[in-house]
């Protein structure tokens, strides 16, 4: 059964959520800037935007996480955890990319050898409320990625937006739970067809040309190839891309003490930052941006699927977009083909 939320019910939904949940959800942090965070209030809610700039893996791995806190009390030490949940969390409105950049990260939190307790915690604790992608952006590229603008998978409800409502399609258990929210009507036929409609025009609007396939191949070849002179000439090292990535997962973890009390945080860092891999003897074994540009291309289309068996890029375009010298990431895995750009002579990538 498909059913559907009535626009003008959006507001007391998400009061329901909230009666019952910690939610999260796209909210506007200045203009033009939309990120995921804990609401507070249904009105902090926005749907509008084609995607936050932030993505929604902070409400799984938050970019500033506090692991315990510590104090001293005369010869005595007390450790207290904060990787508990105390309360079950929705996440609202996260699109596709982002949802299977969560199953990307689950590879590495939850996996085989190691799991992170922290991560896991807020994982299963959490129900995932995707949001289908009506109009993706020229910048999208999750076609190509093994994704795409409607993909279902690692949702446990899926939100079509149809105008002056929203489809909506119950996939797992835990989104059948939400089956009897009275804010909940069956959909029309008429509604459902509309919603196919609109799936088939986003899917044909994003860039399903970018060769992924064999790149962990191609890469593997290229390790010393003047490829990574060309590739980093334009990169300045500002990290954004990395810090927006929904995949990107490198992290620091620093002692923050004052006097007999303190906490251990863990922090987002980036392959890209100079001092990311500077030993304590004063070696950098990557001294410069062409080598942390190798190693982030070759994270994401080469170490990662020789341990995962997938890329560890979803096509969100978030790299692309908000780079300030315009870094393409799609000419750059072009170029590691057979084809090659026309700004191969000249110009940016």
């Amino acid at each position: 059964m498909k059913l559907k939320l009535d626009k003008k019910d959006l507001k007391p939904f998400l009061q329901s959520l909230m009666d019952e949940y910690n939610l999260f959800a796209p909210a506007q942090l200045a203009e033009g800037v939309y990120v995921f965070r804990k609401i507070d209030h249904p009105d902090e809610v926005d749907l509008s935007c084609s995607n936050t700039q932030k993505p929604a893996k902070e409400v799984f791995f938050p970019q500033s996480e506090t692991m315990f806190r510590y104090e001293k009390a005369g010869k005595q030490h007390q450790v207290t955890s904060a990787e508990e949940v105390e309360r079950k969390r929705v996440i609202l409105g996260a699109r596709p990319c982002d949802i299977q950049a969560v199953s990307l990260l689950d590879e590495v939190f939850l996996g085989k050898e190691y799991t992170d307790s922290y991560y896991i915690n807020k994982r299963n604790a959490t129900t995932i409320i995707g949001m289908a992608c009506g109009q993706p952006l020229s910048t999208c590229f999750c076609s190509s990625t093994g994704g795409s603008p409607f993909l279902r998978k690692g949702s446990d409800l899926f939100f079509i937006d149809l105008g002056e409502s929203f489809l909506v399609e119950l996939l797992t258990e835990k989104g059948k739970s939400f089956q009897k929210n009275k804010f909940f009507k069956e959909a029309k036929p008429e509604e459902i067809s509309l919603a196919k409609a609109i799936e088939e025009k986003a899917v044909q609007k994003t860039d399903a040309s970018v060769p992924i396939e064999g790149i962990e191949k191609r890469l593997d070849l290229m390790g010393e190839s003047l490829f990574w002179d060309r590739v980093h000439e334009i990169c300045m090292g500002c990290r954004v891309c990395t810090y927006l990535c929904p995949t990107c997962h490198c992290f620091d973890i620093v002692d923050e003490g004052e006097h007999q009390q303190g906490q251990r945080v863990r922090n987002w860092d980036s392959c890209l930052s100079p001092l990311y891999s500077l030993e304590t003897s004063g070696h950098n074994p990557r001294p410069s941006c062409r080598e942390r540009t190798r190693q982030r291309l070759m994270h994401k289309f080469s170490y990662f699927p020789t341990n995962f068996n997938k890329v560890a890029c979803v096509g969100c375009g978030r790299c692309i977009l908000y780079c300030p010298v315009h870094f393409d990431i799609r000419k750059a895995i072009l170029w590691t083909s057979s084809k090659r750009p026309k700004e191969f002579d000249g110009g940016m990538i």
